[in-house]
């Protein structure tokens, strides 16, 4: 996810095949919402099955309160089967993905700070080790760091120790404690959009 391709020329070359077999190959993936062109960067991979393609085409015209609120039901629900199932792997990487994400400035938009948190909240739903959560998960990837992008001015001490208590709940097997925690972050981003 979130990783750019070989060029047409390089894959022509990786695969032994023609290079119009390799463009209506990319340009079908393309079309199945599998990988976004990106204009000067490349070709991206969004999404990992035409199922994550096809949800991450509906979500892009998405309002933002309505994806945090989406994402206030996966993400706590995944907090607590993180807490019940990780494992040392899990642990290991969740310790050091809130280690990056802690050593990031917010007080503009920054990709790799956007990055770090996005990453960090993935790798708790890889510690759910429910891979259906994960590929709904994936395909909610673009519209989410478009959240982030646009409410990075929160990021107050409370927002970090927010975040160190949701990885220290998972880490201690503390399924309530890690879905209190979530709820508590994701209502108070939520709550910065005028109610309905």
């Amino acid at each position: 996810m979130g990783q750019r391709i070989p060029t047409e020329p390089e894959l022509t070359e990786l695969t032994g095949t023609g290079r119009n077999t390799v463009r209506e190959g990319v340009q079908a993936l393309v079309h199945a919402g599998m990988l976004e062109r990106r204009q000067g960067s490349g070709t991206y991979v969004i999404a990992t099955s035409e199922v994550g393609g096809t949800l991450a085409k509906y979500f892009a015209d998405a309002e933002e309160r309505d994806i945090l609120e989406l994402r206030q039901a996966l993400d706590t629900t995944a907090a607590g089967l993180a807490a019940r199932r990780r494992d040392d792997t899990d642990i290991a990487n969740l310790r050091r993905l809130l280690a990056e994400r802690s050593n990031r400035t917010w007080n503009e938009p920054d990709p790799v700070a956007i990055a770090a948190d996005v990453e960090l909240h993935r790798a708790i739903v890889v510690a759910s080790h429910n891979a259906v959560y994960l590929e709904f998960y994936d395909s909610l990837l673009p519209i989410i760091e478009q959240v982030i992008h646009a409410r990075t001015s929160r990021s107050d001490d409370a927002y970090d120790t927010e975040h160190a208590e949701l990885v220290q709940a998972v880490i201690d097997g503390d399924a309530d404690k890690a879905m209190q925690a979530t709820r508590c972050f994701l209502a108070t981003l939520i709550g910065q959009y005028p109610d309905r």
